[in-house]
């Protein structure tokens, strides 16, 4: 996991070539012009999916993992938590790999608090929580870069 402000992201470049391009685009180009849905950058190796969603309450939401993608998860506007499962992990739904999701239970967590300006990657493999509400107001617009191992 890497959590950081979204000015610090090039900072991170030489984790992986796929990563290196979503760095450079997320540092490059205005996110919360982007359109709803899916937008390409390099195919089907880096593309970004922009939704609205309401943030939802921590004990009706699972740890979800990816094999095929790490997360770089960015809030345009609202503020969600995210948690980062830790110690054992017990498979609930093994990923699918068609989906490339799957859903587990973990002993423990780390949270982190999002908003505009901050952006978190979820590894692939590495459990995870979004959508979590951290204020009344549960409105989110929120991208989530897929980029491949």
């Amino acid at each position: 996991m890497l959590y950081d402000e979204i000015g610090n992201i090039l900072k991170y470049r030489g984790i992986s070539k796929n990563f290196d391009v979503a760095a450079d685009f997320i540092a490059g180009t205005d996110l919360s012009k982007l359109p709803l849905g899916r937008t390409e950058i390099d195919g089907s190796s880096v593309f970004i999916n922009v939704m609205e969603a309401s943030a939802g309450d921590r004990e009706n939401l699972r740890f979800e993992v990816h094999d095929k993608y790490m997360d770089i998860q960015i809030d345009l506007e609202g503020t969600e938590i995210i948690e980062i499962g830790l110690g054992k992990i017990e498979v609930l739904e093994p990923v699918d790999e068609g989906k490339d999701i799957g859903f587990v239970k973990a002993e423990s967590s780390a949270v982190c608090t999002m908003g505009p300006g901050r952006f978190i990657v979820c590894m692939a493999g590495e459990p995870h929580k979004p959508g979590i509400a951290a204020l009344d107001n549960r409105n989110l617009k929120k991208c989530v870069v897929k980029v491949a191992r």
